[in-house]
């Protein structure tokens, strides 16, 4: 595949390591060629590194199989998911999950990505839904428009709503950043 076609979630060896895409800018400097900057993270564990490529360059894809799992719980060892179709469950850790069980509630699905069956990422919806469990009252009478609050949601994520919104209440979050989108 070219530099060029390098995407969020695409896995690629560079120098024989297996490494996911995290980030990629296509950077057009005002003079000189044009260039891919990516960030890449070592499916290992042994971090992340940034790469320039050429727009013409060739980078090596690896297929990756992508199966829906269902979250299940978490505990000391990791968070625990199970094979919508096989049953099988699968422990992933910490470090390949980063942030994301902050948008995850028990029973939810997600796709988790395995190379070689051992789990290596998992994707998140661009957007998932929420409950405040916490948040402090509205002000009366606060008619700015850009004024947000803190909330606490049922997953742990710690985002800014609006005024409006109250314990109890379902809000759609983005996944990318972790702002408040709507009310569901």
């Amino acid at each position: 595949m070219k530099a060029n076609d390098l995407r969020t979630g695409v896995a690629v060896t560079v120098d024989g390591r297996l490494f996911v895409v995290t980030k990629t800018d296509h950077v057009k400097p005002g003079k000189g060629p044009a260039y891919v900057q990516a960030k890449l993270r070592d499916v290992t564990g042994a971090g992340t590194i940034e790469r320039r490529f050429g727009s013409s360059d060739s980078v090596q894809e690896v297929e990756l199989e992508k199966r829906p799992m269902e979250y299940l719980y978490s505990d000391a060892d990791g968070a625990t998911f199970m094979d919508q179709e096989s049953y099988e469950q699968v422990i992933l850790t910490p470090d390949l999950l980063g942030d994301a069980l902050l948008y995850l509630a028990p029973n939810s699905v997600s796709l988790v990505l395995f190379h070689d069956e051992k789990p290596i990422l998992m994707e998140l919806p661009a957007a998932v839904e929420v409950t405040v469990i916490d948040t402090p009252p509205g002000i009366k009478g606060a008619t700015v428009t850009n004024q947000l609050k803190e909330a606490t949601c049922d997953t742990g994520l710690k985002t800014k709503v609006p005024p409006f919104i109250g314990p109890g209440e379902r809000i759609k979050v983005s996944t990318e950043d972790g702002s408040y989108i709507s009310r569901v």
